[in-house]
């Protein structure tokens, strides 16, 4: 038995992965307010996010690679509700400043796609009139690059997929908080509100709450929560789902079928407070029509609020504990979650099962920051 702690995305995945390899699994889900996946924008373009040298990159490319394969085998077992679809991106400079490092950014685009990322295609710079039939509710912008292949998901309805696929693979759900019972460097059983569930293998994937779990095996690791508030918006009468995907140097905005739109999001390193605060609501608004003055009469339907699962050096934590043979972590994701989540819960079913890893681990060790309290 495999237990999996977490139900965001990471963790669904590897549940997932496991049940497709018949085993069994048991998914702990605490389900607290603010989990990420639920907030979540999910925006899958790796065109214009890390410089060159940044260690995730090897990680994001096979992620993006990885995404066509989830959702093809989500359909094998009958889902196809996951809000996957490729409408294209826009990158957008409202300021005179941001237009003159279009060049750069879109050299840096085209780079990556020549070393193999997906969801990228032929991107090139484009006039403001030609963004707006991308997106027609656009502002008019000093320049843009249009990223044609770059795709979005629903977080809320990939993982809502992946619990059905688990269940119907013979997973089971839990809801709780998890404690380990640790015996001579294994975890042997998991606890939860009282029920001991026996552990040959343990991933947690508790997201902004993985440090507390860390720390029940003595090992620092340095994951804290930074709140997002997504605002989620309505535009009656208009169909918004073939919109593009609109990245500004700071926020973004995203469309779904038939009339929704989501515009984020903010970046507050205020612990688990889960509250929708009017500077955080200013904070989107305004960025929001700097970038699409179309929206002003588009009615504000909800507000949520995620927690990031931020590491302190931004890079995320995968792989196995040292010093205790059978326990895994996959967390600290930060604001890129939905792009490289369910790889990353991949990987850690294939470490639980021994199987091999394309990517190297190393810039992710799980006992970086140190061994041992």
């Amino acid at each position: 038995m495999v237990v999996v702690i977490g139900g965001g995305l990471v963790g669904m995945s590897a549940a997932y992965q496991l049940t497709r390899y018949g085993v069994p699994v048991v998914l702990v889900d605490q389900a607290d307010e603010g989990k990420a996946t639920t907030a979540g924008a999910g925006i899958l373009s790796p065109g214009n996010r890390f410089p060159s040298s940044d260690p995730i990159l090897p990680l994001l490319k096979e992620a993006h690679a990885y995404y066509p394969k989830l959702i093809a085998s989500l359909a094998e077992d009958g889902e196809y509700h996951t809000g996957y679809e490729k409408v294209g991106a826009l990158h957008v400079a409202t300021t005179d400043e941001e237009a003159s490092q279009m060049p750069k950014l879109l050299e840096q685009i085209q780079e990556r796609r020549t070393a193999g990322f997906n969801h990228i295609g032929d991107a090139k710079i484009v006039d403001s009139d030609t963004a707006r039939s991308f997106f027609p509710a656009l502002s008019p912008v000093k320049a843009a690059i249009h990223i044609p292949e770059a795709a979005r998901v629903d977080g809320q309805l990939l993982c809502s997929a992946l619990e059905r696929a688990i269940s119907q693979r013979g997973g089971s759900l839990v809801h709780g908080r998890a404690e380990l019972v640790v015996d001579k460097g294994k975890v042997t059983s998991v606890m939860v509100e009282g029920q001991t569930i026996a552990a040959e293998a343990v991933i947690v994937a508790a997201g902004a709450w993985s440090a507390m779990l860390a720390k029940q095996l003595g090992i620092t690791m340095p994951v804290y929560p930074q709140r997002g508030q997504i605002a989620h918006l309505v535009v009656p009468n208009t169909e918004t789902g073939g919109w593009s995907i609109v990245m500004g140097f700071t926020h973004y905005i995203l469309t779904f079928p038939s009339d929704r739109i989501v515009v984020g999001a903010t970046r507050d390193n205020v612990g688990y407070d889960y509250r929708v605060t009017m500077g955080g609501m200013q904070e989107i608004i305004n960025e929001g029509l700097r970038m699409a003055i179309g929206l002003e009469s588009a009615t504000v339907q909800d507000v949520r609020i995620g927690f990031r699962p931020q590491s302190q050096d931004t890079e995320p934590f995968i792989g196995q504990v040292p010093g205790f043979e059978n326990v895994y972590f996959a967390t600290g994701h930060g604001g890129y979650g939905l792009q490289v989540g369910p790889y990353s819960g991949a990987i850690a079913a294939d470490l639980v099962l021994n199987k091999p890893v394309s990517i190297d681990l190393s810039p992710f060790a799980v006992d970086r920051f140190s061994h041992t309290y």
